[in-house]
């Protein structure tokens, strides 16, 4: 019997559903905070009048914090664990959100949404590491998925709340309370966290057999030794030594994957989501108030919606072909805006509603991949790199959509999308492996993991 059995082919309890919906909780609120500011500018630039590169910044500042976040808090959360910082994060992020009511200026809600940014960084290698460590083999795909498609529905549903502020408001003048509506919901999560435990894993990779013990069988009601197996544990390696670690050997191509299907997938999706009613106008489709964001709003959802069948194919396809079939589909629908920019509005609509839904394959991906592909001492490191490297993309897309529009066109601004999406279909062609039915041991095995490890300690 294997040191994790217990844990790997566990039936789903009642725990993990706690574990599930809390850790849903952080991209969750994520998906909302970054997609409630597309709504909310309308009424931004109305009364704050910010020049257009404010308005750029308005937008990137919680992609460029996220980027900090998630590298820096990645391989902090490898050092000190997960639990720790569980809730910590998000009680950052509550507070944030509650102090955008009270802005005056463009630079103070530009700093702000730059420390939410930083929060939710943080979240994505905590709460994405702890939930892998905890979930059995057999449904950890469909686990770690539903963190992106939680992702996609709080995006979902920042329009849907943008709608009915609009719509009762009967203008956007209200702008401040809809950024602070997602303190209310970051308290919710941050309750519903309360008394998650530590990750067996990484307390046994800290050499502290006893407390994973006491893990184990307060979670699984089984009592392990472990004594021998924490005899065995070398030294883990400090943050500086966990980035080397995953650019050396076997990883260095993981990571190169990792942050390439999450740059081609979240770029242009972060830049929809934020400018969607700017992209949407381009193509000569308006945004007249309420009616315009139900245009969007059913775009946004068909991001989630996309992610539903991906969530069983995952595991039934499989990882490797959830990663290359829905990238190639991706692509269509953006020539095609790119080459027809001034076609019909049927056509224009469509065209957003099948990238939306084709995106649920990677969308997901992006979550399992790095939590699969690397060892427990190094996972939140390489979850923190694959979110760093893809939210400069999403910066840099997001601060750039507006002036290519301007400088480009629409047509050619798709076209710079399509591109990219190609560039993540080749790359996950070339390299992305299959991880479904196997063990995180499995998954996370390059030959002499530990000894490769070992050789970066300082």
């Amino acid at each position: 019997m294997k040191t994790f059995d217990v844990m790997d082919e566990a039936p789903t309890s009642r725990f993990h559903r706690k574990l599930l919906v809390a850790c849903c909780g952080g991209p969750f609120l994520d998906g909302f905070v970054l997609s409630i500011i597309g709504v909310a500018l309308v009424g931004i630039k109305a009364d704050l009048t910010p020049s257009s590169a404010e308005v750029g910044l308005i937008g990137a500042a919680s992609l460029i914090g996220i980027f900090f976040g998630a590298t820096l808090f990645g391989a902090l959360t490898d050092r000190i664990g997960r639990e720790k910082m569980y809730a910590l994060d998000l009680t950052v992020l509550v507070v944030s959100c509650a102090l955008c009511v009270f802005v005056q200026e463009a630079w103070q809600l530009i700093a702000l949404r730059f420390i939410i940014g930083l929060a939710i960084g943080a979240d994505y290698p905590i709460a994405t590491s702890l939930l892998t460590e905890f979930t059995p083999t057999k449904k950890r795909g469909f686990m770690i998925g539903l963190t992106g498609l939680s992702w996609s529905v709080g995006a979902g549903f920042a329009y849907i709340v943008g709608a009915v502020f609009v719509g009762v408001a009967g203008g956007h003048e209200h702008w401040r309370w809809l950024l602070g509506t997602a303190a209310v919901l970051g308290v919710i999560v941050v309750l519903a966290r309360r008394g998650i435990p530590e990750s067996p894993r990484w307390l046994l990779n800290k050499g502290r057999a006893k407390e994973a013990e006491e893990v184990i069988l307060s979670v699984y009601g089984k009592k392990l030794d472990l004594t021998e197996e924490a005899a065995a544990v070398t030294d883990s390696p400090s943050m500086g030594a966990s980035f080397k670690a995953i650019v050396r050997g076997g990883y260095l191509k993981r990571t190169v994957m990792c942050g390439t299907l999450y740059f081609a997938q979240i770029t242009p999706q972060y830049a929809m989501l934020t400018f969607l009613p700017v992209i949407l106008a381009g193509f000569a489709i308006s945004d007249a108030g309420s009616a315009g964001l139900v245009v969007e709003t059913v775009i946004i959802l068909l991001f989630a919606v996309g992610s539903i069948p991906a969530l069983r194919w995952v595991e039934t396809i499989g990882r490797r072909k959830m990663s290359i079939i829905p990238f190639a589909v991706m692509a269509l629908p953006l020539l095609l805006l790119w080459l027809v920019p001034d076609g019909p509005v049927w056509m224009v609509v469509v065209a957003f509603c099948a990238y939306a839904f084709a995106s649920g394959g990677p969308s997901i991906l992006e979550w399992i991949y790095p939590n699969e592909l690397f060892p427990t001492e190094i996972r939140a490191t390489a979850v923190g790199v694959a979110v760093g490297i893809s939210r400069i993309g999403a910066a840099t897309g997001t601060y750039l959509l507006p002036i290519s529009i301007d400088h480009f066109g629409i047509g050619a601004t798709m076209g710079f999308g399509a591109l990219l999406t190609l560039v993540g279909f080749a790359v996950c062609y070339a390299w992305a492996p299959e991880t479904a039915g196997r063990s995180l041991e499995e998954t996370a095995s390059v030959a002499s993991t530990r000894a490769r490890i070992a050789t970066t300690v300082d």
